[in-house]
């Protein structure tokens, strides 16, 4: 085994190594083990991640086996690795916003019980993604898929006390269940068709099936390789929360903050853009499938950004600007930019991991109250917490220079470049969402520091209330500041990692726009069909450096779109807070259809989990009590009483009927033996 194998090999296993100490002697060790132990894993896995990087940025590229789990057949199911740039990429954003998200955690989790529980998962989490985005074959890149599945159950439910989190942890699963059905599906499909589960050997046979078609339902021909994308996208659908499977992940901010950011930034949500980009040789065969990834994502970008406008948890909001991102990734793989989604994939995991944990650090400062409507001018208070959350905000709505910007106008370039079925909607979807993203956005940003100081409302409304019930139990236990509390800044291992993920939301879109994009970078590594889909080509031509790029952006419709966002929430929230409440008075119908969100929440439980009960209600109504019960058991049991009761009076205890019976019965046998 040479050096760098060895490397590949540790990256994944020193935080699996790190979380099984941890997990397992959790309670015997130091509580501040927990975390060195588990930092150390990341530290190394990122630090190793770097040196993996250069290697790969050298032009070498690693394609192998490391163990073979079991043979059938012709079929071998092994664990392997496939180290090139796409995945090199993506080992540095998974370990570098799980650093921070370890190191942010200790400041966070201090108080709680499940401390070291806590740093174990997140450390297993990382070891599961990593599987996830190293793996050379379809049975690891599943075993990754499932893994981060799990962990991802384990955490959003960590505080299981609470009923909340139980049914948001279970509805992850279930809806998580459903994508990982059509992915599974996908993957015994090209099983099926292609013989082998080795991504190079598939892509490789994948040209001979352009053609091939294959029937479902009998006397419909459909083309295989659509089939076989679709299904493998509804895994990503699943995983990366796009409409329909959306439902689980704002759910999914019952889990602490550290978890949110995890998730939700860099890692779990962001597997099915990458699955997708590294299934490019696939899906650039079927335009039906590549259509349907686009307008479900243009579907997502948009309305899920819609939903953001009316949250009050300041946890909601930014899981909502989430959902509307994911879509946008999900609408670049579309256009077939597949570059342009992962390089929007990384600099949104910087962005929103930082904007994820600048909101804990808020809600640390405010005592664990959530609400925006009880904060207000904390920019006095928590300055650190402040800048960060301005240089995220500033990101995320596409300001030119920072690294939001590059990645997202790229994405509406291409989208506007693109003539495939569905990409007019699209276009139009994307434009719109910069808008209502610069409105959710700062509407978050103005109510929480900037304005009069509403929590001093309410420690007042508190104190009041509390001299008034001076003998209730219960008041003790409200979350939020105390009469005399005012916020404050977060300790330093809070603050370290929201300044250490400013830094690349500032810069690393400038840095890398031009090789990701315009340059080699992923040559050989994402395939483009750039005679069917000349998107990538096309927009090489208008793209002259990154400082041209930004001076361009300042008459561009999304620039004035996300400054019109920006203006109209100060002027809403900022000098005329009656609007939004008479508009929300005047629009009643449209405020309850956006609060029940679209009412998919209601009809996944009204028929899918209505339907499943009713149906298993009859199931055991008819099958369990009137079949098996009633006639199966308790009928045989009736059965044989009535027989034993017709039988029982020919016991009658006299002997002369007994000899009578017996003469009957040799006469009955000596009149058939007559016969024979």
């Amino acid at each position: 085994m040479t050096d760098m194998q060895t490397i590949y090999l540790l990256i994944p296993l020193l935080p699996l190594v790190a979380a099984t100490i941890v997990g397992l002697f959790g309670r015997m060790l130091p509580r501040a083990a927990a975390h060195w132990l588990t930092i150390a894993g990341v530290a190394g896995a990122f630090a190793l991640s770097v040196v993996v990087f250069n290697d790969v940025l050298q032009g070498r590229v690693f394609n192998g086996t490391v163990y073979t789990w079991l043979t059938s057949g012709d079929t071998s199911f092994e664990v392997g690795f496939l180290i090139d740039r796409l995945t090199a990429v993506m080992m540095l954003v998974v370990t570098f916003v799980s650093l921070m998200v370890h190191v942010y955690t200790i400041g966070y989790m201090a108080e709680d019980p499940g401390y070291s529980r806590f740093f174990s998962y997140i450390s297993l989490f990382t070891f599961s993604m990593l599987m996830l985005v190293m793996s050379n074959n379809f049975m690891q890149l599943f075993f990754g898929w499932e893994a981060v599945g799990l962990v991802s159950y384990l955490l959003i439910g960590f505080w299981y006390t609470r009923p909340t989190a139980i049914y948001a942890n279970l509805k992850a699963f279930l809806v998580n269940r459903v994508g990982d059905f059509g992915f599974l599906l996908g993957i015994a499909m090209v099983l099926y068709f292609f013989g082998s589960l080795d991504y190079a050997a598939v892509f490789s046979i994948a040209p001979q099936f352009a053609d091939a078609t294959v029937s479902i339902i009998p006397n419909t021909e459909w083309s295989l390789l659509t089939v076989i994308c679709i299904l493998l996208f509804i895994g990503a659908m699943g995983k990366s929360a796009q409409v329909p499977l959306h439902v689980w992940l704002p759910d999914s901010m019952e889990g602490p903050t550290p978890i949110s950011a995890l998730i939700h930034a860099a890692t779990m949500v962001t597997a099915g853009i990458f699955m997708v980009a590294r299934m490019s040789p696939l899906f650039e065969m079927s335009t039906t499938a590549l259509s349907t990834v686009m307008v479900i994502g243009a579907i997502t970008a948009l309305f899920m950004g819609f939903l953001g406008i009316i949250q009050n948890d300041i946890k909601r909001v930014v899981a909502y600007s989430t959902l509307s991102q994911l879509g946008y990734m999900t609408v670049a793989l579309g256009a077939s930019a597949y570059s342009v989604a992962i390089f929007h994939l990384m600099t949104h995991a910087f962005f929103k991991a930082l904007l994820f944990l600048a909101a804990g650090s808020v809600i640390m400062g405010m005592h664990h109250d959530q609400d925006i409507r009880n904060m207000g001018g904390l920019r006095k208070y928590m300055k650190i917490t402040w800048i960060t959350s301005l240089i995220g905000s500033l990101a995320l709505i596409g300001t030119p220079l920072l690294s939001g910007f590059y990645s997202k106008d790229s994405i509406i370039e291409a989208v506007k470049l693109s003539h495939i079925p569905g990409s007019g909607f699209a276009y139009f979807a994307v434009l719109a969402g910069v808008f209502v993203t610069a409105f959710y956005s700062f509407r978050m940003y103005f109510l929480v520091f900037h304005g009069k100081e509403r929590w001093m409302e309410k420690t007042a409304h508190a104190h009041d209330h509390h001299d008034a019930h001076a003998d209730d139990d219960h008041d003790e236990h409200h979350h939020g500041l105390g009469p005399h509390d005012k916020p404050h800044e977060s300790p330093w291992v809070v603050t370290l990692p929201l300044i250490a993920l400013a830094i690349p939301s500032l810069v690393i879109g400038y840095i890398a726009i031009g090789p990701m994009l315009f340059g080699n970078f992923f040559d050989g590594v994402i395939f483009v069909d750039t005679e069917a889909h000349p998107v990538m080509h096309e927009l090489a031509h208008h793209f002259h450096g990154a400082g041209a790029m930004a001076l361009h952006a300042l008459t561009s419709l999304p620039f004035i779109f996300a400054l019109a966002g920006v203006v109209l929430s100060w002027f809403f929230y900022m000098k005329r807070p009656d609007i939004p409440a008479a508009i929300q008075k005047r629009c009643g119908w449209l405020y309850r259809l956006m609060e029940n969100k679209y009412g998919f929440d209601t009809f996944n439980e009204k028929v899918f989990a209505g339907g499943s009960r009713f149906l298993g209600g009859k199931l055991w109504g008819i099958g369990d009590v009137k079949w098996i019960d009633g006639y199966l058991v308790n009928g045989t049991a009736r059965l044989i009483g009535r027989i034993s009761g017709i039988i029982r009076h020919l016991q009658s205890g006299l002997i002369y009927h007994y000899a009578f019976a017996m003469i009957i019965g040799v006469f009955l046998l000596l009149s058939l033996f007559m016969k024979v």
